[in-house]
């Protein structure tokens, strides 16, 4: 963990833009972002992989979901988004600790 970025953000050692915070979880504006509004929901438990959850990591994973639905309006995400969250190599994970990509503000179109 001493060497996950995500770890360090949560931290407060490296900087972000962050909008929202709680107990649980950081949401922040992504570095590179994909679409007009993308931000990262990353949970302050680490873990990278949702096959390691147990119980108690699903439960945040869950509220760190219905937060997200609760902060539509204020992420500017009210016309609708995607969520992504990326698993292994081959899934795009580049960052090893589980994260929720949010993508909206524009019409994002299909795979």
């Amino acid at each position: 963990m001493e060497n996950c970025i995500f770890c360090k953000i949560i931290k407060g050692d490296i900087p972000s833009k962050r909008v929202y915070e709680d107990e649980e979880m950081i949401i922040i504006h992504d570095v590179a972002p994909k679409a007009k509004l993308h931000y990262l929901c990353i949970p302050k438990t680490h873990f990278a992989l949702l096959k390691e959850m147990d119980d108690e990591r699903a439960a945040i994973v869950a509220r760190c979901l219905q937060k997200v639905s609760s902060l539509e309006e204020t992420l500017g995400l009210g016309e609708g988004y995607r969520v992504i969250i990326n698993q292994g190599k081959n899934g795009g994970q580049t960052v090893h600790h589980l994260h929720i990509h949010l993508l909206g503000g524009e019409e994002l179109g299909d795979f």
